[in-house]
């Protein structure tokens, strides 16, 4: 066995709290009594919403394709796993991919509502959210996985050409940009 892989290739500095984030500017919206400075303020928040979805579906885009990445190496430890060993709790690792899920099926709505806008949902969002739910699910959310052989992929993720994987997760990295992870999703699902 070689030296390890390392658990995460460099997403942690760019990751953004959803929900806390989502929850707070809601909170801001609603303060108000008054309709129209509640969609005032809806129009102010709504281009972050968004911001703060492609980024957080970027990593979960990077961390399925870093997944199948490793899955291609020789059988190695993998390193710096802090919820290794850790106690599992199925609701607490999965909460905050279905609160995006559910962010994602009600945005619409508040578009119409707030902004008088259709949005379309994108089925490969909402199949990327599903895909990585099952990903934490699968893995137990990584208490077990001391090696990249531990690791089990969702069935219905695409895997071709995962030994590339890297690289474009590197490029993405260093630009410090999680959403152009979102660029390499028809790579992970089926469209």
């Amino acid at each position: 066995m070689t030296q390890g892989l390392e658990f995460d290739p460099g997403f942690a500095p760019y990751i953004l709290a959803f929900r806390g984030t989502v929850e707070y500017l809601y909170m801001d919206i609603n303060r108000f009594k008054n309709l129209s400075q509640r969609k005032m303020k809806f129009r102010q928040y709504y281009k972050k919403f968004l911001e703060l979805f492609n980024n957080n579906l970027g990593f979960y885009v990077g961390c399925l394709m870093w997944a199948a990445y490793i899955k291609t190496q020789p059988k190695q430890e993998i390193l710096n796993n802090n919820c290794f060993n850790q106690e599992y709790d199925e609701e607490a690792n999965i909460s905050e991919t279905e609160f995006m899920i559910k962010f994602l099926e009600l945005f619409p709505k508040d578009m119409k509502y707030f902004l008088g806008e259709n949005y379309d949902i994108n089925k490969i969002d909402l199949q990327i959210l599903r895909m990585y739910k099952e990903f934490l699910i699968l893995n137990k959310g990584f208490v077990e996985t001391k090696y990249n052989t531990d690791i089990k992929l969702p069935e219905e993720m695409k895997t071709e050409g995962a030994e590339g994987f890297k690289d474009k997760i590197d490029k993405v990295i260093g630009e410090g940009n999680l959403a152009k992870l979102l660029e390499y999703k028809d790579l992970i699902c089926q469209i």
